[in-house]
């Protein structure tokens, strides 16, 4: 398999296994103009396998979608051939329209142009609370 290094964008690497799709369809990657590779159970040796998302054009990357996704994937910028810059990931303390509120009496369900706010709350589980019903998100 042959995949072209990237002039100037990104490499996610280190993406869990099977997350490379919801991130790019998350980060509206299907509506660029250029090459974006996307690369599946690739070989890891951390992990075992890992997914790989090459974008060929410097575009503005929500990284807080991106660690809400994957909070321990890297996100290589690249210019010129050469690796610039790596950011190691976080969970975001808040994610904004990223996640839907599931409770049916939740004032986003009726009040459709609310923002779906969500507050990380438990970081070591991961749980993020609904900013309005306190609904957790699993």
């Amino acid at each position: 398999m042959n995949i072209d290094s990237i002039k100037n964008g990104y490499v996610i690497d280190h993406i869990q296994a099977g997350k490379a799709m919801t991130i790019y369809e998350q980060l509206s990657l299907n509506d660029l103009n250029c090459q974006v590779a996307i690369i599946t159970n690739a070989k890891s040796k951390k992990t075992g396998r890992k997914d790989i998302i090459k974008i060929d054009q410097s575009i503005e990357i929500d990284l807080d979608k991106l660690g809400f996704i994957d909070p321990d994937c890297t996100v290589n910028i690249v210019k010129d051939d050469m690796i610039i810059e790596k950011k190691k990931l976080t969970l975001p303390d808040k994610i904004v329209n990223v996640a839907i509120c599931k409770n049916p009496r939740c004032i986003t369900s009726v009040e459709e142009h609310l923002d779906q706010i969500f507050t990380l709350t438990d970081r070591v589980n991961k749980v993020y609370r609904c900013k309005y019903c306190e609904m957790s998100l699993k």
